[in-house]
């Protein structure tokens, strides 16, 4: 796959009789979902899944997403959303970079870009990266050297 940057963390999706809106296509709330899906398993993948954020008293929140929306899924297509750990200050911010594609064809249907906050579950503010995320969301920045694949 050509993929933008190396070394993504990558999920498989099937587009879904549900996920088709009124126009034929997959609706463009879906594809928020499977960034957050994405996210969240890689997230998983590098031991902070959601029984660590309650322990800790920290989560990673979604403060902006910016979405290209470059062509349209179907139903019944097999597509791959790749994900990459891409800036981080290790204390309030993280920005992940998103590249959905149809294997089929090798053609991109979405690149988006979120940025994430750290705050206290229990207060909802904004309060700095525990260690458990500067270590484990820092060894997939990109550039770091020890990306999972």
């Amino acid at each position: 796959m050509a993929w933008d940057l190396p070394t993504p963390f990558v999920i498989d999706i099937t587009v879904n009789a549900e996920d088709i809106d009124g126009l034929g296509h997959a609706n463009n709330a879906v594809y928020v979902s499977w960034l957050e899906r994405c996210a969240w398993r890689h997230s998983q993948r590098l031991g902070l899944d959601l029984a660590e954020y309650r322990r800790l008293d920290r989560a990673m929140a979604v403060l902006r997403h910016e979405i290209d929306y470059l062509a349209a899924a179907y139903e019944g297509e097999q597509l791959q959303m790749a994900t990459w750990i891409v800036e981080s200050d290790q204390k309030l911010r993280m920005d992940r970079c998103f590249q959905l594609v149809r294997p089929a064809d090798g053609v991109t249907l979405l690149r988006a870009r979120t940025t994430f906050v750290c705050i206290e579950l229990s207060s909802g503010r904004p309060r700095r990266m525990p260690a458990a995320f500067i270590e484990g969301y820092g060894a997939a920045l990109l550039g770091a050297g020890t990306a999972p694949a």
